[in-house]
């Protein structure tokens, strides 16, 4: 019996909760998008947006109930392999996070990322 492939993103359950709480806000879409843009000091920078459709050769997570999709743009793929989203809200901040192995440095600001 084969092994079960393993998501290309790891979504924690406080991030899949932000998650369902944002998809109530726009319920025309499907899901929300990963991508990457080319962006901050050290290059590139996680973009979350909404998605109304699933793009040609997009990788699809869910959250760990399967509520929430996550379509990741096929450019950022090889970057967030392995990665894990969450959410963090505090006093100081309220923000997805994602840990990602693949990185080879961040910015002081935590904007960009390099690998």
């Amino acid at each position: 019996m084969a092994a079960a492939q393993k998501a290309a993103l790891e979504i924690t359950a406080a991030a899949a909760r932000r998650l369902q709480r944002l998809m109530q806000t726009n319920p025309s879409s499907i899901g929300v998008r990963l991508s990457l843009k080319q962006r901050g000091c050290n290059g590139l920078s996680y973009t979350l947006t909404y998605a109304t459709e699933r793009r040609k050769f997009e990788e699809e997570v869910l959250t760990p109930d399967g509520t929430v999709r996550v379509l990741i743009d096929p450019r950022a793929m090889l970057h967030v392999v392995g990665t894990q989203m969450d959410f963090v809200d505090n006093e100081l901040v309220s923000e997805f996070v994602f840990n990602n192995p693949n990185e080879k440095g961040r910015c002081g600001c935590g904007e960009s990322f390099s690998v």
